[in-house]
């Protein structure tokens, strides 16, 4: 009776533990499910995946230019008169020609990672999603190295991603500066780094075609409205056999009335900022179509 007695206090003391690791189990599934959760909620919801594709896709229209620091420097002259000079002025065509490039090279690369960060951010959501919405406790409990390697290289994607939507430094190596321009004026130490401009967009309110003329409008996204030089161009787009024609024209200003177009034809008419010689990325070109108004006819 007493060994009987004993093997059933033995079975319900196992019965007891199985009970309290399940639930021992079950509690540090739903902590550590709160924690995926929550992270998915807050640090890597789909508002904040929105607003990080939202920027990227505006600096993918932004312009991006090398800044030159100093502005200015002091020149002696044949005189040896010290005269404040544009810094631009004294640099060497070919070599900012090179440091150009490389700004390029440099803004291509910076936009590719974003892209790909990204990418990596919207299918790490996913993944994180999954093991939340469709494992039971005990797959999610024995994948969670797994899910928790994948938390921390997330987080360290979206610090990534934080550090490059700004434009950077770049390295200079060699001098911008031709030594026979300073005329024995100690060569300045030159530092360049890379900045945006916020792309220019018609104004779709304000933008309009007449009987044979129209007038465009447009401004820069997210920024005040400033004159700056522009490059507007327009071309006929042509049906059946009729031969097509545009025009360009820069304009300094943020508006333009277009004359001599034909009545009852739809035109395509395309704005961009006019390169300047620290340009080294600006693919954006906004467009938009307008038809001008058909000539009425009357019947006698």
């Amino acid at each position: 009776m007493a060994a009987i007695s004993n093997k059933r206090k033995s079975s319900s003391e196992r019965t007891a533990h199985r009970e309290e690791q399940g639930s021992a189990n079950w509690e540090l599934y739903l902590r550590r499910r709160s924690l995926i959760q929550q992270f998915l909620h807050s640090s890597l919801s789909l508002h904040y995946l929105q607003q990080q594709q939202d920027k990227v896709q505006l600096l993918k229209r932004c312009s991006f230019y090398l800044d030159i620091e100093p502005k200015h420097v002091n020149v002696r002259d044949q005189n040896h008169v010290m005269h404040r000079t544009e810094i631009l002025q004294l640099i060497d065509r070919q070599r900012l020609q090179r440091m150009r490039k490389v700004g390029r090279t440099q803004t291509e690369i910076q936009l590719l990672l974003l892209t790909e960060l990204l990418e990596q951010l919207q299918q790490g959501w996913e993944e994180l999603s999954f093991y939340v919405k469709a494992c039971d406790m005990l797959t999610f409990l024995s994948h969670w190295d797994v899910i928790r390697q994948k938390l921390s290289k997330l987080t360290g994607f979206m610090e990534t991603l934080l550090s490059l939507e700004f434009p950077g430094k770049i390295c200079v190596k060699h001098s911008l500066v031709s030594h026979a321009d300073l005329t024995g004026t100690r060569p300045p130490s030159i530092r360049l780094s890379l900045y945006t401009k916020m792309p220019v967009v018609f104004d779709r309110k304000e933008s309009f075609a007449h009987k044979n003329w129209a007038r465009l409008k447009w401004f820069t996204e997210n920024q005040e409205s400033h004159v700056e030089k522009c490059e507007l161009s327009f071309n006929l787009l042509t049906v059946g056999l009729e031969v097509g024609f545009g025009r360009t024209h820069q304009v300094s200003s943020n508006s333009c009335i277009v004359p001599d177009l034909k009545p009852g034809r739809s035109y395509e008419f395309t704005i961009r900022r006019v390169p300047e010689r620290t340009l080294v990325f600006g693919e954006w070109r906004d467009t938009i179509i307008l038809t001008t108004y058909t000539v009425p006819t009357f019947s006698h």
